[in-house]
């Protein structure tokens, strides 16, 4: 359970910053995303790699 929460904790924070990225303009890939210079993905992003973050932080503390 640990290493499955771990797994799903570290996607979550990747895509939450490829999202981030995409929101600022930072990473403009694709060309044609409808996610570039969006301020919505932003806060998305953020939000998904601060919950990606409390799972890793979660799935530290769980026995195993």
């Amino acid at each position: 359970m640990r290493t499955v929460l771990r797994i799903v904790g570290i996607v979550m924070v990747a895509i939450g910053l490829l999202w981030s990225g995409q929101g600022t303009g930072y990473f403009p890939y694709p060309r044609s995303s409808f996610m570039i210079n969006q301020t919505p993905w932003i806060i998305w992003g953020l939000v998904s790699a601060a919950i990606g973050l409390v799972t890793i932080w979660g799935s530290r503390r769980l026995r195993g």
